[in-house]
């Protein structure tokens, strides 16, 4: 899937509220359910490999600090 993250999440969105609907035939919701269950797999593959990014970013050394990336902070909100 060449999807971006952002691209995989607007289009789960766009699947988690047809669904949500409720008045779909049963193939077209299975058909959706199942894209979404790809979408998700592909959003958790593209995060996790952000996570070993940033957490490269932050070795000392030969040690790797795992440390929590200050969301929102730039902007004066707690993570």
């Amino acid at each position: 899937m060449d999807l971006s993250f952002e691209e995989a999440l607007k289009r789960l969105e766009e699947v988690v509220e047809r669904l949500e609907k409720g008045d779909l035939p049963l193939e077209e919701s299975l058909r959706l359910f199942q894209e979404g269950m790809v979408l998700v797999k592909h959003c958790e593959g593209l995060l996790k490999a952000a996570e070993a990014k940033v957490e490269m970013m932050v070795r000392e050394g030969e040690e790797l600090r795992k440390e929590p990336f200050p969301l929102g902070e730039e902007n004066g909100n707690p993570p």
